[in-house]
């Protein structure tokens, strides 16, 4: 996909991966609309962007709040091109069994129906005009369980089965749609993991994660042909192959 002028949502978009993929997508020559709770953040990121980056105060577990700011973004650049559902939180990490159970439920409504409410919003635009890409934030953790993550595990395992059935459903639609599971990344999440002190991950020195702008790269990478053979699938960045055929070292 040629992204020169071509319009890209992207949840979370405050700080991290986020953050560093509405760069990087500007920087490809789209407009990028960022989605977060904090205003001020994602403000200052469009501010240091230009007039080809919107920003919108959005909680993605808001079917209404996630709706209207998809159909802001459309309506300013006319059209939506590129879903990228990254909004998601570890938080609160815990054994299941001292778990809060509106705190559970809480990570569930960003980790899992936001990814559903982001993809809701767009894929009817997207069938309109021929089709468009959906990518969503995955996790190791979809696969393999943790102590204290089981809230993250299965809102993630969630997701994983949720972008397949929206290949499966729309594919013929032109709409492609798949998994970016990053492996463990230098952001503020992984500060949360180091201090919980909870199962292996947290153990982990912060020179072991990679850089936020990994992944960002690798978004751009999945937008083009080149990704076409994982659609309804997950690419993963621990693959020295895929980090090759993206252009990253390590």
């Amino acid at each position: 996909m040629d992204l020169n002028g071509k319009t890209v949502v992207i949840t979370g978009a405050s700080r991290g991966i986020g953050a560093a993929a509405a760069r990087a997508f500007a920087g490809a020559g789209a407009n990028v609309v960022l989605l977060a709770r904090s205003g001020e953040a994602i403000g200052a990121i469009a501010r240091e962007i230009g007039d080809t980056a919107l920003a919108v105060t959005c909680d993605v577990g808001s079917w209404s709040q996630v709706k209207a700011a998809v159909d802001q973004a459309a309506w300013r650049f006319g059209g939506i091109n590129v879903l990228v559902n990254n909004a998601g939180v570890i938080e609160p990490i815990s054994m299941l069994r001292d778990s809060d159970p509106r705190a559970w439920a809480k990570a569930f409504d960003i980790n899992l129906k936001g990814v559903y409410h982001g993809m809701r919003a767009v894929v009817p635009l997207m069938r309109g005009n021929g089709g468009g890409t959906v990518l969503t934030m995955g996790s190791g953790a979809a696969h393999n369980a943790l102590e204290g993550w089981s809230h993250y595990c299965a809102s993630k395992a969630a997701v994983h089965m949720l972008t397949k059935a929206l290949h499966k459903e729309e594919a013929r639609a032109g709409i492609r749609a798949m998994t970016l599971s990053p492996g463990t990344v230098a952001t503020e999440m992984q500060r949360e993991i180091k201090a919980s002190g909870v199962n292996p991950v947290s153990a982990m020195q912060w020179q072991d994660h990679i850089p936020e702008t990994w992944p960002a790269q690798a978004l751009l990478w999945m937008c083009s042909p080149d990704a076409d053979a994982f659609l309804g699938g997950e690419v993963s960045l621990r693959e020295p192959e895929i980090r090759s055929r993206v252009g990253l070292g390590g």
